[in-house]
Formats: structure tokens, C-alpha cells, sequence
């Protein structure tokens, strides 16, 4: 898939999930104890946080996942969750969310439960803070084919 694709493909999930997402907030206090909460049925998990961002010093490196690190696309990094998941990232400061595809390991800096990528930073307004508290909800695989198989027929070229 093209890298236009792939971010349109981002912005349509995120427009689609935007009114399934669950308001309530289980805080976690270390990245690898994410919460499991069941609602209508279904199991999700989040964690609540502070995030960074990294961006030029390793645009166009490998990533744990394999993929080249493009500092322009919604990606993150995150220490234990499965590479390939899709996160949304909402900054609790503005409101503002993105969903991001996790494809690296980090952050190892302090306490932080996930770098963002300069493009992630940007859509959720904290590029020029460095770090912000969010809240990630780890989006489900059938939530994710729901959204795509939603009846929408429209192309990106």
C-alpha cells in the first residue's frame, strides 16, 4: 500500500472511530500492566501516560517491525504492545487524537509509555512541548474490519 494510502486509510479509521470510542479512563501506571475493562462485551485496553516524540535523527532507519521509519507517518513506538496494532492517541491537554500504527520499540527514556512520530506529533498538537500526557486505547482487530468493511467505496489516487 502506497504511503498516501496509508495515511488516508488512517485519517477514515480515525474519522469511523471516533464515535465507538469509550470515554472512561483506566489509568496505568507502567506500561506493561495495561488495563482490561469490558465494555458491551468487548475487552480493550488502555493506558494513560506521557509521550514524546522523535522525528529526523532516525528518518529513513529500519524499525523493530522492519519497516522504514518515515517521520511523516502516524506510527508509533511502543515497549510491549504487539508490532502491527493500531492505537488511538489522545492528547488529554487539547482534546486532539490520531490513530497511529505501533512498528518500534520505545520509548526508553524515564516513565514514558510511547514515542509518536513527528507526523503523529504534529496531528495531536505537542511537537513544539516534546512530551505530553495522553491516554492509548488499543483499537481491536474487529473494531479495525468493521471500519474498513463500512460500505465506503471511495478511492484515493
Amino acid at each position: 500500500m502506497n504511503k498516501l494510502a496509508t495515511v488516508c486509510t488512517a485519517i477514515l479509521l480515525s474519522a469511523g472511530l471516533a464515535a465507538a470510542s469509550d470515554p472512561a479512563t483506566t489509568k496505568v501506571k507502567t506500561p506493561a500492566a495495561a488495563a482490561q475493562k469490558k465494555t458491551s462485551g468487548k475487552a480493550t485496553r488502555t493506558q494513560v501516560g506521557q509521550a514524546s516524540w522523535y522525528g529526523k535523527a532516525f528518518h529513513g532507519r529500519a524499525t523493530a517491525s522492519g519497516e522504514e521509519y518515515d517521520m511523516f507517518q502516524l506510527t508509533a513506538a511502543h515497549k510491549t504492545l504487539p508490532l502491527g496494532t493500531y492505537v488511538k492517541v489522545t492528547n488529554l491537554r487539547n482534546g486532539k487524537w490520531a490513530v497511529l500504527k505501533v512498528n518500534d520499540r520505545g520509548p526508553y527514556v524515564g516513565d514514558r509509555i510511547l514515542d509518536v512520530s513527528y507526523g503523529a506529533a504534529q496531528v495531536l498538537n505537542f511537537r513544539g512541548r516534546g512530551v505530553e500526557r495522553v491516554k492509548i486505547e488499543v483499537i481491536e482487530p474487529q473494531t479495525m474490519a468493521m471500519a474498513q468493511g463500512s460500505g465506503d467505496t471511495s478511492t484515493v489516487e
